[in-house]
């Protein structure tokens, strides 16, 4: 298999592929091709497949293969379409395939619904020693003629995406005007459809989308686990109504193949003649349900006969989906995360049915369970020094987050420019292409990028504490019968801001290097709770950075999992609205991926003294239940009711 470092592509491909345009051009290599043939070389495109990121071998990737390299293989097994286990031969020929063979299946080794590292290592033993191959093809259409089309077909051991399964045609066309392939080696091709799950997009031949390697040659980029095509490196939004709707990624390490080109004949019969399997009617993967089939072959597919009609259904762009966002979760992040998450569920509710049914029903019991036993009320938010249970504590916040929603909106807006100069430090020092959605590429230098995402957290943390020592201080106000804004609040706390960012560092420091040992990632969480109460314990008690993580794990001490839970519980709530309402405003308009980030990120920061008012009731919880502990231990307790005895 030959491979080329992505490091050096350009100039290592442009060798090669000016090599091969050469032997095309030479009358003597012309004299023993076909004119299909030459068309086919002229044209063959740069695979730049993104590099293999799974726990299995480092650098190894899904690669189009030569699909001999199946036949008469005994760990490939042919499968009738009756069910159960039908098996009809083991390492079936491909003249065997070329009896058409209706609904029969191929079958791999392995298991599609949990294919772990099977498939990239049964794949790593197929090609041992061979070279990836695309099959070009060139057709006309009956209903339009004087023009033709040039298709190259890829196959893949394994479809690693929302779809699980066996098997996987891609294919790129490049389209003539021009009515045989000797008309089309004098022509430039008029336009270009890289497919993409059910459709392709298009682009015209020199758009500046489509990158070409010595003047004939496209270079097609292949989704990880889709192989989806795509013009450029980037996270894509990709959507199918038989595939589901997920993100598609594009983007580096990657590297370069030059597939060697196998030229499937026009005429019918010599493609029989020449490749028997061209004829299979079934699928070239194991038998599931749903999606999780194995998919069919080229000559099943309407571009097979009908290149050009199909090709008046291309879309003109995919939507790039921004990898970062300057204001907290992007809806686009969540998105694509909540996609794969549910695909993973469908996965494991066609592989175990039953298992997951009743996961899934224990979960919502529990649920129903804790909502029900929690104490809601009352919700008065008022008279702070007060202990509350966990369910008031919750309703207290949001009665008075809605009550006093401007003076919270304004305490939590200042997270707006705390993260617009986090997106321009980045832009600056990483060089990323949107402040909005930011973007990196290219190589840049490690020490640089450390410090920029070094300074972006601390400026985050920084943000975040602020704003939760700014609504402790702004509650104690309201309860005192004292007039408060947002200006006010804050200039009531800056005086608390070097404590605070010195604690708030700390703990940052510390529960990431407990978090870079997975033994210690219980560890971590367990600190990370006893620190949670750190802002309104500096805030509101004068503390130094040392002595507000002290007071916070006092405070939290026999108490963690009530702290714990309502911290993210609140939490989850403020970043699930904004994620949300861009998740909707996704689905339901055209609104550009930028905008429905920054509307997202708005709504975040808004909403984010919501965790802000829950984790300064939780203060103020914990702190009456400690000093009133001696108090509760006493020998004797006053009755609170007559038991008339």
């Amino acid at each position: 298999m030959v491979r080329l470092p992505r490091l050096v592509p350009k100039a290592t491909v442009a060798v090669v592929v000016s090599l091969v345009a050469v032997l095309v051009a030479s009358p003597v290599a012309a004299g023993g091709m076909s004119a299909e043939q030459a068309l086919a070389a002229r044209y063959a495109p740069v695979v730049r497949l993104v590099a293999y990121r799974g726990d299995c071998k480092p650098g190894e990737s899904f690669v189009p293969i030569d699909v001999d390299l199946l036949f008469g293989d005994p760990t490939v097994a042919l499968r009738g379409p009756w069910g159960g286990g039908d098996l009809v031969t083991v390492g079936p020929t491909a003249m065997e395939l070329g009896k058409g063979l209706y609904e029969y299946h191929l079958d791999f080794p392995g298991n599609a619904l949990s294919p772990g590292c099977s498939y990239v290592n049964w794949q790593r033993r197929l090609v041992a020693g061979q070279q990836p191959v695309v099959y070009a093809h060139v057709a006309t259409d009956p209903g339009f003629p004087g023009k033709l089309a040039l298709q190259y077909w890829f196959f893949y051991v394994f479809n690693d995406w929302n779809n699980l399964h066996e098997g996987d045609w891609e294919m790129i066309q490049l389209d003539f005007d021009a009515s045989t392939p000797a008309q089309a080696l004098e022509l430039e091709p008029v336009q270009v459809g890289y497919s993409q799950h059910e459709g392709a997009e298009r682009a015209t031949w020199g758009a500046n989308k489509l990158e070409i390697v010595d003047g004939t040659h496209p270079v097609v980029h292949p989704a990880a686990g889709s192989h989806a095509n795509f013009y450029g490196e980037a996270l894509y939004l990709g959507a199918s109504g038989s595939e589901g709707v997920g993100c598609d990624d594009t983007r580096g390490p990657s590297f370069d193949v030059l597939p060697i080109v196998k030229t499937i004949p026009s005429d019918a019969a010599g493609a029989r003649a020449e490749f028997p399997w061209i004829a299979f009617e079934g699928r070239w993967g194991e038998l599931r349900p749903a999606f999780f089939n194995g998919p069919t072959g080229p000559n099943l597919k309407e571009q097979w006969t009908e290149p050009i009609r199909w090709s008046e259904s291309w879309r003109a762009r995919s939507y790039t989906v921004p990898t970062g966002s300057a204001f907290g979760p992007t809806a686009t992040g969540f998105f694509c995360g909540a996609i794969g998450s549910g695909s993973s569920a469908l996965v494991r509710f066609v592989h175990r049915p039953l298992a997951f049914a009743l996961a899934v029903a224990a979960f919502v019991l529990l649920a129903i369970i804790g909502i029900k036993r929690a104490t809601w009320r009352p919700t008065a938010p008022l008279r702070l020094a007060s202990r509350r249970t966990w369910g008031q504590i919750l309703s207290a916040s949001a009665r008075m987050y809605t009550e006093r929603f401007l003076l919270f909106v304004g305490i939590g807006v200042v997270l707006i420019p705390v993260s617009l100069i986090v997106a321009l430090l980045q832009a600056l020092l990483l060089h990323a292409t949107s402040i909005f959605g930011v973007q990196t590429f290219g190589q840049n230098n490690g020490i640089v990028a450390l410090i920029g995402l070094a300074a972006g957290i601390a400026l985050t943390l920084l943000g975040l504490g602020l704003v939760e020592a700014v609504t402790a201080r702004a509650l104690v106000e309201i309860d005192e019968g004292r007039s408060i804004n947002p200006i006010h609040a804050y200039r009531l706390a800056l005086r608390s801001i070097p404590a605070l960012f010195g604690a708030l560092l700390v703990a940052t420091l510390v529960v990431a290097l407990l978090a870079s040992s997975i033994y210690a990632i219980p560890i971590g969480i367990w600190v990370a709770g006893r620190w949670a109460l750190i802002a309104p314990a500096i805030e509101l008690e004068r503390a130094s950075a040392w002595r507000g993580l002290r007071r916070s794990s006092h405070l939290v001490r026999g108490r963690w999992l009530k702290v714990a839970s309502l911290i993210v519980v609140g939490g989850g709530l403020v970043l699930l609205v904004g994620p949300l309402l861009g998740v909707l405003l996704i689905l339901g308009t055209g609104a550009p991926f930028w905008l429905v980030n920054l509307l997202a990120g708005v709504v975040y920061a808004v909403a984010m003294p919501f965790v802000a008012l829950t984790t300064a009731y939780a203060y103020f919880d914990t702190r009456v239940r400690d000093e009133l502990a001696p108090t509760q231990a006493a020998a004797t307790l006053p009755a609170e009711i007559d038991l008339g005895v």
